[in-house]
């Protein structure tokens, strides 16, 4: 995309209502974008903020995560469902 310096987007997600991201947060840093959800990491298509993220982000982002286990339990790609 000619012309677009890059985001930093990021993603946080703890796995019950009752938990803080607020460590998450601080490891991110600053980010342009934060997506965030309070959801199970069992099934990606069930996690409505990391499929909006990935609509969202462009050639040339940054997406940073405080570890790849917040994206999915397993790294076969976003949908695997083991």
């Amino acid at each position: 995309m000619a012309g677009h310096n890059g985001q930093v987007v990021g993603y946080v997600r703890v796995s019950a209502a009752d938990q803080n991201d607020a460590r998450q947060l601080e490891a991110l840093g600053p980010v342009d974008r934060l997506f965030s959800e309070k959801v199970s990491g069992k099934n990606t298509n069930d996690r409505a903020q990391l499929q909006e993220m990935l609509i969202y982000v462009r050639d040339g982002d940054t997406v940073r995560v405080k570890s790849p286990d917040r994206l999915a339990r397993c790294y076969d790609g976003p949908s695997c469902s083991r």
